[in-house]
């Protein structure tokens, strides 16, 4: 007869689609499902017709289930918690699905799914045989009052069933939490024994403070850092070194401040425990005066800035060159004060050149574009001269090389070309009045005086040559090989000096006169070459008259002499002497014409043939007299020369009668004697007393009188030396040959003495 296969073998065989939801395993932390009890044997199956019925053994019994493993509970059908109860078979279905199931059975030895098991189903029911833990049909475990903890009603657990542990005690939550435990008091010893010092491997610039007490690293910042930051730092701009000195700029370094904001102890764990394997960096604070930053900066961005050079052409007498283009550059002051902070916070070697930003500017014209010009135009123009010729050819003027060069223009596009243009009043300029073949000239107005009247002579245009018509001819003709002619177009010419200019300047009377006198015919010959230079001169409103600048050089080429001069105190000669004559008779017309002193200079010694106060010396290029038109009318001045005087006049319109009153002389000095050597060079002086005296300048109304203001001139003269000529003595009598004594004199009425030599 077969035997009932185990349960072992049953597990082993049965395949996972055999299993519905009434029989699938249930994990044990789904919750208590029924009492932890082994399942009562199954009853054998009802014998078949068509197998006998195999002999029934009991199933061992289930082992224990622990935590964490399954129980394979099953259901009838209809008995599954949630699901209908299927309705009552009949007699010929029971017969029917016996006979199924003991095929299947005799076949693999295992139950078909959803054979129903002894003591189970619906006939179990209607016998009374169903199991039950109360007696109420119901399976053990699931009722709703079922199970361990559940009441009376359900069955206790089994004996040998592990009890289960509390929640708290379960590895998984015990060996975080006694971790957690130990990272904190291991943070609150470190928080602790750290407490008031930097944190650990704090770095500032390159300078470990980690672990100082904040005074120790005060010291050490002060010590290794502060010099590197005010120590004289390179910098470069481009192509230009300069030394910027941060000291002079106010900069420093605020120790307290960074030892402030390095000894914070960080109270986040990561970062404390981010110390322990890295440097925690540490900006240092820099303290400065921007202005005197900006300072220097500005000093270095002078060396640094340039305007971009364009390419161009340069003449030089007839001779053409390129001007080789450069780009031009700046200095970006925000930028250049953000690197020198940077590094200097940095706390770099002080040797190591701090780059500072420059922003270029590219050119507009390159060197290629000038070299066409050269090529094609500049070069051939200055080849050969260019004649220009009267309607008629009676009339013509050639235009050299260095005329035309003189006049031509260059002027970068902003296409990148390279402009070239003949500029008529340089033309003109340079042709001199080699123009005035043609035409006839223009006469300026001029001013006619007569006594204190003036009268204007009106202008008159002429006729010439046009200069804009001229270089625009000019131009074209330029890039042709010679000879090269152009026909003169005659135009009006207008005077530079029209009768309209004339008038607007109010020129209309006298406003002052100055007389001079002298008696030195050289100083005279000066006096008369500087007066001629400054007659007719006009000073418009507003301008500044200079005398050396009006005069120029004052040497022989312009018809100047020796003259007696002040020289270092003393009384010498020198070309030029005696214009002193001119300042001071000059000064003294600006003086009464009230108008405004810019700068003169009184001479070292008083002159007594100058009005006390009221004089001034020059000397070229060195000593200047200089006044200004303050008033709203032009100034015209005169110069009448005679042999022995000088006669300086101002017209204008009159704004002020002047006043000049002359305080007593004070704080006088007595000269001093001078004794010098009679030997050619020595001049004697009689000497004279210093002293000083104020020249107050009284502005009156010319209408009313009445006083409008005043103005003093404070002059110190200076003493002038005695100085005697003191005849010097003999020079001894030179030696006779050598190793001889020049014999002495024989005394009156005797004899030579003999000389004898020894034998």
């Amino acid at each position: 007869m077969p035997q009932s296969p185990t349960p072992q073998d049953e597990t082993a065989r049965i395949e996972p689609e055999v299993f519905s939801d009434d029989t699938r395993p249930v994990p044990r932390d789904r919750g208590p499902v029924g009492p932890e009890t082994a399942h009562p044997p199954a009853a054998a199956p009802a014998a078949t017709p068509e197998a006998p019925a195999a002999a029934a053994e009991p199933a061992p019994p289930a082992a224990p289930v622990e935590d964490g493993e399954t129980q394979d509970i099953r259901f009838a059908p209809g008995e599954a918690p949630g699901q209908a109860r299927p309705p009552a078979a009949g007699p010929a279905d029971t017969a029917a699905a016996s006979a199924t199931s003991a095929s299947a059975t005799s076949a693999t030895g295992v139950p078909p799914t959803g054979a129903a098991e002894p003591g189970t189903g619906p006939a179990a029911e209607r016998d009374g045989t169903a199991p039950s833990g109360d007696g109420s049909g119901t399976p053990p475990g699931v009722g709703p009052a079922d199970g361990p903890g559940n009441g009376a009603g359900g069955e206790p657990p089994a004996a040998d069933a592990p009890p289960r542990r509390p929640w708290w005690r379960r590895p998984a939550l015990v060996t975080p939490v006694a971790a957690v435990g130990v990272l904190a008091a291991a943070y609150g010893i470190d928080l602790l024994t750290s407490s008031g010092d930097v944190p650990r491997n704090t770095v500032v610039a390159g300078v470990d403070i980690g672990g100082l007490s904040t005074a120790a690293a005060s010291e050490r910042l002060q010590t290794e850092l502060a010099p590197r930051v005010t120590a004289d730092h390179v910098v470069v701009a481009d192509d230009v070194e300069a030394t910027l000195s941060p000291a002079t700029a106010g900069i420093t370094l605020d120790v307290d401040g960074t030892v402030d904001a390095a000894d914070d102890q960080p109270l986040n764990p990561w970062s404390r425990l981010a110390t322990l394997f890295g440097e925690r960096e540490v900006a240092p604070v820099i303290t400065g005066e921007e202005t005197a930053l900006a300072a220097q900066i500005d000093a270095i961005a002078e060396q640094v800035d340039r305007a971009p050079v364009d390419a161009s052409i340069a003449v030089e007498g007839a001779e053409a060159r390129i001007v080789e283009p450069e780009d031009g550059r700046t200095l970006d002051r925000a930028g250049a004060a953000d690197a020198v902070t940077a590094a200097l916070a940095s706390g770099g070697d002080p040797s190591t050149p701090i780059e500072l930003p420059v922003d270029v500017t590219e050119v507009v014209v390159d060197a290629a574009e000038a070299q066409r010009v050269l090529d094609t135009t500049v070069t051939p123009g200055l080849a050969a001269p260019v004649t220009v010729s009267s309607e008629d050819g009676a009339t013509s003027v050639e235009i050299p090389p260095t005329a035309i060069a003189a006049s031509l223009t260059f002027t970068p596009q902003e296409s990148g070309d390279l402009s070239v243009a003949v500029d008529p009043a340089r033309l003109q300029e340079a042709m001199g009045d080699d123009f005035a073949e043609f035409g006839t000239p223009a006469q300026d107005a001029r001013f006619e005086l007569s006594g204190s009247a003036v009268s204007i002579v009106p202008s008159v245009d002429g006729t010439g040559v046009d200069p804009a018509a001229l270089a625009g001819q000019l131009l074209e003709v330029l890039p042709q090989p010679a000879p090269r002619t152009v026909t003169a177009q005659l135009g009006a010419v207008e005077a530079e000096f029209s009768t309209a200019d004339a008038e607007a300047l109010g020129i209309r009377e006298q406003i002052s006169t100055f007389t001079t006198n002298f008696t030195s015919a050289a100083s005279g010959t000066n006096i008369r070459v500087g007066a001629a230079e400054i007659d007719g001169a006009i000073v418009r409103p507003g301008e500044t008259f200079s005398l050396n600048g009006h005069t120029g050089p004052r040497g022989t080429a312009q018809g100047y002499v020796e003259a007696g001069v002040i020289n270092n105190g003393q009384f010498t000669t020198a070309v030029g002497g005696g214009m002193s004559q001119v300042a001071t008779t000059l000064f003294n017309a600006v003086f009464f014409a009230g108008l405004e002193d810019v700068y003169h200079k009184p001479h070292s010694y008083y002159i007594s043939r100058y009005p006390a106060g009221r004089e001034a010396t020059v000397y070229y290029d060195s000593i200047d007299l200089e006044f200004r038109n303050d008033s709203s009318t032009g100034v015209y001045i005169d110069t009448q020369w005679t042999p022995s005087s000088l006669t300086v006049s101002f017209y204008g319109t009159k704004r002020y009668d002047i006043e000049s009153i002359s305080s007593n002389r004070y704080n006088q000095r007595q000269p001093v004697v001078q004794e010098k050597p009679d030997d050619g060079s020595c001049s004697p002086q009689g000497g004279s007393t210093g002293f000083d005296i104020t020249v107050t300048r009284v502005f009156k109304d010319p209408q009313s009188g009445a006083e409008i203001r005043r103005e003093d001139f404070r002059t110190r003269y200076a003493a002038e030396p005695v100085i005697r000529c003191v005849p010097v003595a003999p020079a001894p009598p030179a030696p006779g040959p050598e190793g001889t004594v020049p014999a002495p004199a024989p005394a009156p009425g005797g004899r030579r003495p003999s000389r004898r030599t020894a034998a």
